[in-house]
């Protein structure tokens, strides 16, 4: 009966640390600046839900990330013209996108890049300043 408890003990352990450690290397691996390709959101999501179940709405200065958490702070930056923007994440990217962050209409407009409808872009969290 011993062995059996400890088992227990040691199953029940593991089912708690090993997500937590995940957890906590996800968060380190988000802080760390990103450089690469911003897209921004068409116009014909306005209004549809987002992940974290509001809806999308094209003024506001949003975006949609890979593994930031939601309600997240980043800081945008448009390096070919050094504008630069906060944004909150209240989206989820698709892993398979090759962007490293999808804004809205107004948060590119405030980048510069709604016409060429993508930029080079640097994202660092809030913090990392």
């Amino acid at each position: 009966m011993k062995r059996y408890d400890r088992i227990r003990q040691v199953k029940i352990l593991m089912a708690l640390v090993i997500p937590a450690v995940l957890f906590t290397c996800q968060i380190a691996l988000a802080q760390k600046a990103e450089e690469g390709l911003a897209n921004f959101y068409r116009d014909d999501f306005q209004g549809k839900k987002m992940f974290n179940g509001e809806p999308y709405d094209k003024n506001k200065l949003t975006a949609s990330h890979k593994k930031h958490a939601m309600g997240t702070k980043l800081k945008v930056t448009n390096l070919e013209n050094g504008n630069s923007v906060v944004v909150t994440v209240t989206d989820r990217m698709a892993q398979k996108n090759p962007a490293v962050i999808d804004v809205s209409r107004r948060a590119a407009e405030e980048l510069g890049f709604v016409k060429a409808g993508k930029a080079r872009v640097k994202v660092e969290t809030e913090q990392s300043k």
